[in-house]
């Protein structure tokens, strides 16, 4: 998380995560090589399609 800590969370991806926790899902579409770095609450990763 440190390594991380002054990477910002922009909007669109803070939605996402949110919408990804509130229903549950384990894969997401985003076109942003970024958002790997982000993790769901219980510290899994989302498996992106692109």
């Amino acid at each position: 998380m440190e390594k991380y800590s002054n990477t910002p969370m922009d909007l669109a991806d803070a939605s996402l995560l949110s919408l990804a926790e509130t229903h549950a899902f384990t894969r997401i579409f985003t076109i942003d090589s970024d958002f790997n770095i982000y993790r769901l609450k219980d510290g899994n990763a989302l498996e992106i399609i692109q």
